[in-house]
């Protein structure tokens, strides 16, 4: 999810609950609140208990909600916020892998202090982020069926971006409870038909009913050739994308009709016109396959 701001860079809540209902609404079946798409290293403590709380009450239990439970500092400190994000009603509280460990730590080191801090919030349900911030840690596959057997583990957002690494994942997880979305669209096709149980890109905030429909149709042989259309037209859309995000995706937003302002919190940021031209071309590309691909 992003986080809408108004102009002042205060938070829009009025604009967050239709963001909301826009993305149920054009088929997502669960929501990451609280994530780096949603600016959150830019947020308060208390802005990331609010926001949360908010998704969480307009969701009212019609699909999962995730968010971030790890910010850094001592593990005290850390399951002391876990606890707080919690009481919102999240269903699933996400660690951030390179927040528990040093980025040269070994995987054994990465298992015993994630199953550390899982034993000490005991009762909740709990998810792995592979987030690019502060750096970015691979969990090895090697440790996954050790996570996965604990029984606090039920949600990985792998952003690995390699097929080979994510299969060999899979195959580790495979009869288990721990669920492998892919945060990457050109692996996206590939990892569904492996197995992956869907997929958090960050253009899921440019247009997620595409990916609904990918994820809700990539084993009908009936739609094999719209699916190879959607795929190869998600994977150059991709590039765009990634250009000055999250600001790109408030602007690809508000051309869509909603009520966000292109404004992150990040100090200088701005889209230039050759920037702004690239989004407008995405939009009309969007808008040439939008009535091929709809979710209802």
């Amino acid at each position: 999810m992003l986080t809408p701001f108004k102009k002042d860079k205060s938070i829009d809540y009025v604009a967050l609950d239709q963001l909301t209902d826009f993305y149920l609404s054009k088929g997502a079946t669960g929501l990451f609140a609280n994530c780096l798409s949603s600016e959150m290293y830019e947020l308060t403590e208390a802005e990331r208990v609010s926001i949360v709380g908010r998704v969480v009450k307009r969701v009212n239990a019609r699909v999962p909600v995730a968010a971030t439970v790890t910010f850094g500092g001592k593990p005290e400190k850390q399951v002391e916020f876990a606890k707080k994000i919690n009481g919102t009603g999240i269903d699933v509280g996400v660690i951030i892998t390179s927040q528990l460990v040093k980025e040269k730590e070994p995987g054994e080191s990465l298992l015993e202090k994630i199953l550390a801090f899982a034993h000490l919030l005991p009762g909740v349900r709990l998810g792995l982020y592979e987030c690019p911030v502060p750096f970015k840690r691979i969990i090895p596959a090697s440790i996954l069926p050790k996570l996965a057997g604990s029984g606090s583990f039920y949600y990985l957002k792998d952003t690995t971006c390699d097929i080979g690494m994510i299969v060999e994942k899979l195959n580790k997880l495979e009869g288990t409870t721990l669920a492998l979305f892919n945060a990457n669209t050109p692996t996206a096709l590939e990892s569904l038909r492996a197995g992956a149980d869907g997929l958090s890109p960050i253009s899921a905030n440019f247009y997620p009913e595409f990916y609904s429909w990918l994820v809700r149709n990539f084993k009908k042989r009936d739609k094999r050739e719209k699916i190879e259309i959607l795929n190869d037209q998600l994977t150059m859309m991709d590039a765009i994308t990634r250009i000055n995000y999250p600001m790109s995706a408030k602007f690809f937003l508000a051309r869509r009709g909603l009520p966000v302002e292109p404004v992150i919190r990040t100090a200088g940021r701005t889209l230039n016109y050759e920037e702004t031209k690239m989004l407008d071309k995405l939009f009309d590309n969007f808008m040439k396959y939008a009535g091929d691909f709809l979710v209802y």
